[in-house]
């Protein structure tokens, strides 16, 4: 959440207006009868009377001149933020502290706009804080100011350390009360190291295969890269992790365990892991399935086509290791079987009136599959009902740009994030019901819808074209995004 502030000018501290500040005439003395005569003062003709400043005053005479008071500079005046909202040429955005149990915001020398969670062993259901998060990136590094030639793209293995929790910074009462809780973290600043390896081409989308608890150290961590040169690179990221988390001998490998060559020159943004295999889209509106076998990785000569347009997205079923699902710039979204003949979609539909960009199957409900179009619109659909003409079970139109990243919560099946290239990244629980009797939110006239939808759950700002967003799946709670000018990490209260 943000809030807007306007910067105050420099201004001299204000003057004092109290009045009667001069010197008052000393008392009588304890234990002294005034009877007994007028107490005598040796500062008689330099102190007026209270008569004659009271008569000075009636009369405006009074050139005394009070001193001025120290004070601290007035707070910024601060409201809430509602996106679509006009900003004045004095105003600028500022996070909402009170709202974040942490935010970090980290950056490297390229943008990045493609990542993965990486599966660590420091356990599962984190909750104590500073936290530490395993990602892997790739680069669009682009050309090199002053140089014209472009420079060259890297995979960038990633460990952010020291996740503090934030949220003390605006309110520090709990601290001296002595209940901080250990304060949960430190005052430090969250860290990044990282290991690179050069990649050929930008690094379209990087997805990392899953990894189960009881895999060692000793197993590979496969990586799949889609480059802009339309090749799928795969590479093994353990010796990288490795050397990272402890003292180990710099990885040698510097180039990827096998290449996939079968998308031709046709670059893609489509690339996803799952039991069966390595699925890759490109936009020539092919999808390929490449497997592991005893020899190595074997991709399929035959792709699979229904699509007549690019494939943009790609999800495995969480609940049937041979279905899945694709989204497309032709506006539909299909559903697979690898053993149905034909290499051709089972069931479609019409999901957006624009480009499908992306779509995130529900890992704890089974038919539950949420889509994100060009046109801003975020849609949940119940895949039982994908015959005839279907409607979505959900439907929002907040975002006022195309979305560029959905995925469902890892445990809490009603609730997933989304991210636009309108700069929000939104979390939404559709287990919330409109309340008939609360009236509804007015957002700006700018922002193209009347109300604030109730299941919109928390607006997050700040970074400038949001690409990805993932929830990590070890640490509850916890939301990585990343977008072309920075990481963010941050925990809300309310998730």
């Amino acid at each position: 959440m943000a809030k807007r502030t306007s910067e105050a000018a420099d201004l001299p501290p204000p003057k004092s207006t109290a009045k009667g500040q001069g010197t008052a005439r000393p008392p009588a003395a304890a234990g002294v009868d005034e009877e007994m005569g007028e107490f005598e003062d040796r500062w008689e003709d330099e102190i007026e009377s209270e008569e004659e400043v009271m008569d000075a005053e009636a009369e405006g005479e009074d050139d005394f001149t009070p001193a001025q008071e120290d004070s601290a500079p007035a707070p910024e005046p601060t409201q809430t933020y509602l996106p679509g909202g006009a900003l004045e040429a004095d105003e600028h955005l500022v996070p909402d502290n009170s709202v974040y149990l942490a935010l970090h915001s980290l950056s490297y020398a390229w943008p990045c706009l493609s990542f993965d969670v990486l599966h660590d062993d420091l356990g599962s259901d984190r909750a104590t804080f500073p936290h530490t998060a395993w990602i892997v990136t790739g680069t669009q590094a682009g050309e090199v100011p002053g140089q014209g030639s472009k420079a060259k793209d890297e995979v960038v293995i990633m460990r952010l350390g020291n996740l503090a929790k934030t949220q003390g910074d605006d309110d520090d009462s709990d601290a001296e009360d002595g209940d901080d809780d250990d304060q949960d973290g430190t005052d430090e600043d969250a860290t990044l190291d990282f290991l690179s390896i050069p990649h050929v081409g930008s690094v379209n989308r990087i997805r990392a295969a899953p990894t189960s608890t009881s895999s060692g150290s000793a197993d590979p961590y496969h990586v799949a890269t889609f480059s802009e040169t339309g090749k799928v690179h795969i590479f093994d990221v353990r010796p990288y992790i490795d050397t990272l988390a402890g003292p180990s001998s710099r990885p040698r490998q510097k180039s990827p365990i096998h290449t996939i060559t079968n998308h031709g020159r046709s670059e893609g943004f489509a690339v996803e892991w799952g039991q069966t295999g390595l699925l890759t889209g490109d936009i020539d509106r092919k999808i390929f399935l490449t497997t592991l076998t005893p020899t190595g990785f074997s991709t399929s000569s035959q792709p699979y086509l229904s699509h007549t347009s690019s494939v943009e997205d790609l999800q495995w079923s969480p609940s049937e290791p041979t279905v899945f699902a694709s989204a497309s710039a032709d506006r539909t979204v299909r559903v697979w079987d690898v053993r149905a003949k034909g290499r051709k979609s089972v069931v479609s539909v019409e999901a957006h009136e624009q480009d499908v960009n992306v779509i995130s199957w529900n890992k704890g409900v089974e038919y539950l599959l949420v889509s994100g179009g060009d046109e801003g619109g975020l849609k949940v659909w119940d895949l039982r009902m994908f015959k005839g003409t279907p409607t979505p079970v959900a439907n929002f139109q907040w975002h006022t740009a195309p979305i560029t990243s959905v995925e469902w919560h890892p445990t809490d099946t009603s609730v997933f994030a989304a991210s636009g290239s309108d700069d929000q990244l939104t979390l939404w629980d559709l287990s919330v019901e409109p309340d008939e009797d609360e009236a509804p939110i007015v957002t700006p006239a700018t922002n193209g819808v009347s109300a604030v939808p109730p299941q919109l759950l928390f607006v997050h700002q700040g970074q400038k074209d949001v690409k990805e967003v993932h929830w990590h799946p070890q640490i509850p709670g916890m939301v990585i995004s990343t977008a072309s000018d920075s990481f963010n990490v941050f925990k809300t209260i309310s998730c």
